[in-house]
Order: structure tokens, then sequence, then C-alpha cells
């Protein structure tokens, strides 16, 4: 399988410049539209798909983001590898407003959010022991070290719901009690939906504030986070750049397995499947699906 990376833009990242033979291409999805059309060409040789997670002008809130249309829409184009940027606030000191984390561990706070592909007519269930993928976060850092960004190379990401930020009970909770060293209100249940897509997904946080636990910024505000925004952007938009140097140009089979996480995961027996939602599941689970009828 040809290697193509899928971008999701966070807060500050709307484009992808430099791509080749770019265009926006409308996908339709069996769980709607996404946030907006994708952005698809050639970065440095390889194929790339970009989607602005919030929308083109920002139009979605981080609550009503179409996550399931937006991973089924990648895996529908044939991406292969998801690199996902957002912003995020920082609950340790050394993570400092202009820094990059690499996420490797969620604590999911979000309850408005459809969670799953799979339901009644087709249960299953995949492991998020570890929610992203070591081999794709690995070339993420090691982009991020060749441009000499300040980065950490791992951190656990707090999803909570928003669009309000904490309150500074809930920031020192986070902090002090649940070992969160970022929050963020869209790393899940994207980062979930692409393990049942049997995407390898990658999360680049970039963070923009300390929480309200700072005694030096016991209000975020949103000003000054806009201004870091716009400072961690063009950085996101080169480590990005950087990565098609870095990836085979062929996708080889996954080393933590997550193109093969649906293997074991699909509970409901063949005789008792939902035609309905089988037909929805077409991009997302056709390999295993189609072996199973």
């Amino acid at each position: 399988m040809e290697t193509m990376i899928g971008v999701i833009g966070g807060s500050g990242v709307y484009d992808i410049a430099g791509l080749e033979d770019a265009r926006w291409v409308s996908v339709d999805t069996p769980w709607g539209k996404p946030s907006d059309q994708i952005l698809t060409g050639r970065l440095g040789g390889m194929r790339m798909a970009f989607l602005p997670r919030h929308g083109r002008g920002h139009v979605h809130s981080p609550s009503t983001v179409p996550y399931r249309a937006n991973i089924d829409a990648l895996k529908r184009l044939g991406v292969t590898d998801v690199i996902a940027v957002s912003a995020c606030g920082s609950f340790r000191e050394e993570m400092a407003p202009g820094d990059f984390v690499i996420v490797d561990q969620y604590i999911d706070r979000t309850h408005l959010r459809e969670k799953s592909f799979f339901g009644t007519g087709c249960v299953a269930h995949v492991s998020l022991a570890h929610p992203t993928c070591a081999r794709l976060s690995a070339l993420c850092l090691q982009a991020a070290r060749a441009l000499d960004l300040r980065v950490h190379e791992r951190g656990t990401y707090l999803a909570m719901e928003g669009p309000q930020f904490s309150t500074r009970a809930e920031s020192l909770m986070y902090r002090d009690h649940w070992g969160a060293d970022i929050i963020g209100m869209t790393g899940m249940p994207e980062a979930a939906l692409a393990r049942e897509a049997e995407l390898c997904y990658a999360s680049v946080a970039m963070v923009t504030d300390y929480d309200c636990w700072h005694p030096d910024h016991d209000a975020v505000d949103v000003a000054a986070v806009i201004k870091t925004v716009g400072q961690n952007a063009a950085n996101a938009r080169a480590l990005i750049a950087a990565l098609p140097g870095l990836l085979s140009s062929r996708h080889a089979a996954c080393p933590q397995g997550c193109d093969r996480a649906l293997d074991h995961a699909i509970m409901t027996a063949p005789d008792r499947r939902d035609p309905r939602l089988l037909a929805r599941l077409d991009a997302v689970a056709g390999r295993v699906l189609g072996a199973q009828t």
C-alpha cells in the first residue's frame, strides 16, 4: 500500500503550503459531512490529505466537530498515517507556551460526542492501552528535533468538553491528582476513532498557555493564546513538511498493530449483524468485515 499522510489541522493550522497538484475535494461519508473539504496533493513526492478540524474560518466548536465523518473521510481517501495537530494548555512548568508535546496517553472527560463507529448491530472493542502509534510519534519527534523545536517526547492529554476553559479547581485536580500534562478539547474521541479505523495516528500538541493552575496565569487570556497559536502554526507546518522525507513511500505493517486493530475486535455474530450498520462501515472496517462474510 502506498503511504498517504493525513493531517488534521487544529487551531491556527488551516492549510498546508507547498502541496503539488493541490485541490480541495468533497468527500461524502455515511456519518455526515466532514468539517470541511479536504485539501489533497503531494508534498515531497508523497500523497497528502489535509483536513482543517474546525473548518476554514473556525466554524466548528470542539463539541460539534464531526469526528466520525472526519476519520472516515480520510480513510476513504486512502490515508494510512494521520498526524493530528492541536493547541493545548499546559499543567507542567517545563512544558512552556510555544513548546510541542508528542502525546502518548489520554484522559477522556468529553461526554457530548459520538465516540465509536460501532454499536447496536455490530459491536466491537479495540484496545486503547497505547492510543497513539509509537512509530509515527517517533518520526514526529525526530522531525521536531531536526527543526530545533522545543519538544517533549511524551505527555498525557486531558480531553475536556469545552468550549469553556477549566475552573481553577479542575485545573489543579487534573494536574496534581490525575497526572495529566496538557489539556485540550479535541484529542478524544479522534484518537479512538482512528484506532477503530485501523489508522496509524500521532498527536502533536502545541502549548499555547499555562492553564489557570499557574499562579501567573490564573485566567486564560484568549488574545495571548491566539498570539501563541500563530507562532506555533509556522513551526507545525515546518514539522509536517519534514515528514515525507522520514516516511517510507510503501506503508509496511505497523509494528504496534494499529492497522490490524480490528482483527479480534468485532463481537457480534455474523448472522446477527445489522446490514445497515455494516454498509456504513465499508471504509472503516471493510478489511475485516469483507473477510468475515
